[in-house]
């Protein structure tokens, strides 16, 4: 990870606490449904500018991290932008460049047990590069909704459905947390306890899904201090853990392994 420009992973661990603000300045007031403006539908194509340059900037790799049968477009060692400083990267931060732990945990264990989602309507909350929705399409699920914050991100993902040989998946660039709770089977979301009042709204959010609609909700975590010391964290129950390749170690501050849990709130 070390190198004489750009140090990205330390660069967007340190940028984590300005994507909360983000996160929880755009407030969802609305109940979703599968075919929203704000989605992406199959078939609408990429801005061709916004395409070449994601192509021409990040790698294509299935390498480094717990699930090769899914390829990636991601950041590495090997591109410019891993060596640039950060204000020549023309859009937001690439937090979706990144094939977190906590995704990685999720991805694995979906694709190592499709019953989890086969038949069932899933939303991958925090979507990032798309690597969870990806693989609860590949075991099966009925429907798939991506949903991040980045609408650079939701493009990164077309492109890794393409990489999949996968129609894209519909994907919405709302914040959908503290909207009205949706009528999913299962939530998926990995790595996105990074700052206490975003994980705070996620808890209530969470809590109305599994209340309303008896939601199934699993998160990955490596195991970050701000995710173990939240009160959510005695409501989890640990489903399995995986050891991290030694890549994903290093970038990530030597967390050597990644954790799914069952989010079970007593009161729900």
């Amino acid at each position: 990870m070390a190198g004489s420009g750009w140090k990205l992973l330390l660069f967007l661990l340190g940028r984590q606490d300005a994507l909360a603000k983000v996160w929880r300045s755009r407030r969802g007031s609305s109940s979703l449904c599968w075919k929203r403006r704000c989605h992406w539908s199959a078939g609408k194509p990429l801005d061709p500018e916004v395409r070449a340059f994601l192509e021409e900037n990040t790698e294509v790799t299935n390498r480094g991290h717990l699930t090769p049968e899914i390829r990636l477009r991601l950041l590495s060692p090997g591109c410019r932008f891993w060596r640039e400083k950060p204000d020549l990267w023309p859009y937001g931060d690439p937090f979706w460049a990144i094939y977190w732990p906590g995704g990685q945990a999720l991805s694995r264990y979906i694709l190592d047990n499709p019953r989890v989602v086969k038949g069932r309507s899933v939303l991958d909350l925090g979507s990032g590069c798309g690597a969870t929705a990806i693989a609860a399409v590949m075991s099966g699920a009925s429907q798939v909704l991506a949903n991040d914050i980045d609408p650079i991100a939701g493009m990164a993902m077309i492109l890794n459905c393409e990489l999949n040989h996968l129609n894209p998946f519909p994907i919405t660039i709302k914040n959908i947390i503290n909207s009205e709770a949706g009528n999913w089977d299962l939530i998926v979301l990995g790595d996105m306890f990074y700052d206490e009042q975003l994980a705070d709204g996620l808890h209530h959010w969470l809590q109305k899904c599994i209340r309303i609609h008896q939601t199934e909700v699993l998160i990955g975590d490596p195991g970050r201090h701000q995710f173990l010391s939240h009160s959510i964290r005695s409501q989890l129950h640990k489903v399995i853990e995986y050891s991290l390749p030694e890549c994903t170690r290093q970038e990530n501050y030597g967390l050597t392994s990644s954790i799914v849990w069952s989010y079970q709130p007593s009161n729900s």
